[in-house]
């Protein structure tokens, strides 16, 4: 049986505190095999280069949320900047825009969205974008700033089909997560039927967005086992099917030897 790869864990968050290390030990013997954890705001960056550092199977991926634009400096972004050079660094992110918080203001976000996006064009990585109702401002900046020769990942997709088909031809992966199981989510399990398995990653954004039936529950990459389940159903293949193709494409988006 494949391995499974999480691409997208917030391993630093507080809701891990109480068994942070006893759960990250226990991956490897249920089939987790590599993680990246996802940097949003200066201190989690701090922390997810600490867990990086202590785990070996533990990348990271070092960036500003959108929600957390408003507290970058000039500063700050240099001491990002140089971060994101780490060796087990893998991508910048996760950035983007978030129109659901809407905060700081939107002109803000935009600003340091695209500063991130030439950060990461500059160090030859890849992006993790987080994009919550703000399909057209994100694809428009992504459009302008020729994002398709950074190349990354639209984490934790939302949107349409029609809208999948953009980033797609832009050369992007999509990441598929708890959200995919849910009985509401017709929109997605729509798009995800049209977005060829080549380009699906699978991801937890753990500790949220835990899958059913652990909906509303701490999430972690355990659950993934049944997102693929899903998705093997909703391609009509075999669920190794979907772990083997998950995990190439996993590999080839943060440009790691399988």
């Amino acid at each position: 049986m494949t391995q499974i790869f999480d691409t997208h864990a917030h391993y630093d968050d507080e809701a891990f505190d109480g068994d942070r290390e006893e759960l990250l030990k226990s991956l490897p013997e249920h089939g987790i095999a590599k993680v990246v954890n996802v940097g949003a705001s200066p201190a989690s960056c701090r922390r997810t280069i600490d867990l990086m550092n202590r785990y070996e199977y533990i990348y990271g991926a070092i960036g500003i949320h959108p929600n957390e634009t408003g507290e970058l400096t000039e500063e700050s972004f240099e001491w990002l900047r140089q971060q994101c050079q780490l060796e087990k660094c893998v991508a910048v992110g996760e950035i983007g825009l978030d129109y659901y918080w809407d905060e700081p203001e939107r002109e803000v976000q935009k600003e340091w969205f695209v500063r991130q996006l030439n950060l990461a064009r500059d160090i030859k990585k890849p992006v993790v974008i987080h994009s919550r109702d703000a399909a057209k401002d994100t694809v428009d900046i992504m459009t302008a700033e020729k994002a398709g020769e950074i190349g990354g990942v639209i984490h934790c997709y939302s949107y349409t089909k029609e809208t999948a088909k953009i980033f797609l031809d832009m050369g992007f992966f999509i990441g598929i997560g708890g959200v995919l199981t849910f009985k509401n989510a017709r929109k997605l399990k729509e798009a995800v039927e049209y977005i060829p398995l080549e380009r699906i990653v699978l991801e937890t954004d753990c500790p949220y967005l835990a899958p059913e039936p652990n909906r509303g529950k701490r999430n972690s990459s355990l659950n993934i086992p049944y997102v693929i389940s899903v998705l093997a159903e909703l391609k009509g293949v075999d669920e190794e099917t979907v772990r083997q193709a998950a995990w190439e494409n996993a590999h080839e988006l943060y440009g790691l030897p399988k």
